[in-house]
């Protein structure tokens, strides 16, 4: 999907569409004509890629944005952005989408005291995270907060017990994408 979009969506630093920024396949290198509904597909797709979501589970984010009031692209990016998985991925416990999701499925991550499995759950304002005492010792765990910046400012992390809390809800200002996502052309596209 990288090298479909030519940006790095994974946010690796071995990404391939850094070494072949042109998409896959015989026909990759071959001139271009973008149409208006190719880039609203790809912008769809960069959301998809970044956050791991299927295709019918986008379109319900984007019917659950639409029907709420305010900025449809901001509210899509919202329920993205308070995904369990993308939660855990955000505090730093996880280096990438899949490592994030396979812990909170796996069952080492606690929700308010209650083991949550579910990686799409909902995470609502003031909600404390942390990871099961036997996660807290995982390599990956600990190799993640080590590498991993400072959450952003809508999230709280208390690093030393492993835990942290959604203070308020996100801001498209406040959302750290690795690649630019123009949501107005995602609305477009469902719309």
């Amino acid at each position: 999907m990288c090298r479909r979009v030519g940006q790095p969506l994974c946010g690796r630093p071995n990404c391939p569409a850094n070494k072949r920024p042109y998409p896959p396949g015989q026909h990759g290198r071959g001139r271009k004509r973008i149409s208006e509904y190719q880039v609203r597909l790809l912008e769809k797709q960069k959301l998809r890629a970044i956050y791991g979501v299927g295709e019918r589970q986008m379109r319900v984010y984007y019917d659950r944005a639409s029907r709420k009031k305010g900025v449809t692209g901001e509210e899509l990016l919202r329920q993205l952005e308070t995904r369990l998985d993308t939660v855990i991925l955000r505090l730093g416990f996880s280096l990438s989408t899949r490592q994030a999701r396979q812990l909170v499925s796996h069952g080492h991550v606690l929700v308010d005291g209650k083991r949550l499995n579910v990686p799409s759950a909902q995470v609502k304002v003031g909600q404390t995270i942390e990871l099961s005492p036997k996660a807290r010792n995982f390599v990956l765990v600990r190799e993640a907060l080590e590498l991993t910046p400072e959450p952003p400012a809508y999230l709280y992390r208390n690093k030393d017990e492993l835990q942290g809390t959604l203070s308020h809800l996100p801001e498209r200002a406040e959302v750290p994408l690795p690649v630019p996502v123009e949501e107005r052309l995602v609305v477009e596209y469902y719309s």
